[in-house]
């Protein structure tokens, strides 16, 4: 089988590569402009014939279309992610989120591809009416990366229905784990061993972890189950305390740095636990009972770079 990874030298992506390139009936791929994605995180597949790597953008139709060609399978994870990026950047978040899957269902339409599966986020949901937060809460983004991956879903919708294009979409919580360097857990897993100060804005938030495995094992599961209809929220399912995060890692890298309070950011969610049961029923994928169970082997992993 011939699979598209749009982003597959990203974070998330990469994982993801690691694992196809297991099973020796996948030719693989990779759909990656590098503005975020790095060469290194697929260097040690570069000698594999089954892999290949097309420096393109998900923004330019052309791109997607050729790098598509052939294939019978897509994972959509290429996006602009950083929500205080796409605060700042809102065009560049419009036009790779948006634009980027528009051109992605597209080509996969015209491609006649077997099976899309497009990776959105909880932050579709905005700051939740309820918790835990299940996949039919109202659709109410707080800021423009979350507006974006609405829309996308939308769209995902439309082909579905108007196309009959198979699609799974996966609404992921906040995912964590090795090859992952801007967000507040790298961040700060940097700071706290070079014995910087931990910024907290606002210092209320509740956020949802996931680790990367556990991603990369519902992108594999959700390509088996046939007309999924609706989205799939993966993650943990309890929220884990801004500043209980900041103090497991000052403890696991035994850091002298002081957590510094800062005034919240307008647009971030204070508070987010999805209902996880669809994930446990439909992907047979159970989390662990403490959604930090890794942050020690990604500790043990940063010490090793810095």
């Amino acid at each position: 089988m011939k699979v598209l990874i749009t982003g597959g030298a990203g974070f998330i992506g990469s994982h993801l590569v690691d694992r196809l390139v297991q099973s020796p009936e996948y030719e693989i791929i990779i759909l990656d402009n590098l503005l975020r994605g790095r060469l290194e995180h697929i260097a040690h597949h570069r000698h594999n014939p089954r892999v290949s790597f097309v420096h393109g953008d998900v923004r330019r139709y052309g791109d997607v279309l050729d790098a598509m060609r052939g294939c019978q399978l897509v994972y959509h994870l290429a996006a602009q992610t950083r929500i205080m990026a796409s605060v700042a950047r809102v065009d560049t978040c419009f036009e790779t989120n948006v634009i980027g899957t528009f051109n992605v269902l597209k080509a996969a339409h015209h491609l006649e591809i077997s099976k899309v599966v497009f990776t959105s986020s909880g932050e579709v949901y905005g700051e939740p009416r309820h918790l835990p937060v299940d996949e039919t809460h109202p659709l109410k983004s707080k800021n423009p990366y979350g507006a974006s991956k609405v829309a996308a879903e939308v769209y995902c919708q439309v082909f579905q229905e108007t196309h009959h294009l198979p699609i799974a979409v996966l609404r992921l919580s906040h995912v964590y784990g090795p090859r992952d360097t801007e967000r507040v857990i790298p961040v700060w897993i940097r700071n706290a061993l070079r014995g910087k100060d931990l910024i907290v804005f606002g210092g209320e938030q509740v956020i949802d972890l996931v680790w990367v495995d556990q991603v990369v094992e519902a992108l594999l599961r959700v390509t088996s189950i046939p007309n999924l209809s609706d989205p799939i929220n993966i993650g943990h399912g309890k929220g884990v305390p801004i500043l209980r995060l900041a103090r497991r890692i000052l403890e696991l890298t035994n850091s002298t740095s002081q957590l510094v309070l800062q005034p919240p950011r307008a647009a971030e969610v204070v508070r987010y636990e999805p209902r996880v049961e669809r994930m446990r029923t439909l992907l047979n994928l159970h989390p662990p009972e403490d959604a930090l169970e890794y942050l020690p082997t990604l500790v043990t992993a940063w010490r090793e770079i810095l």
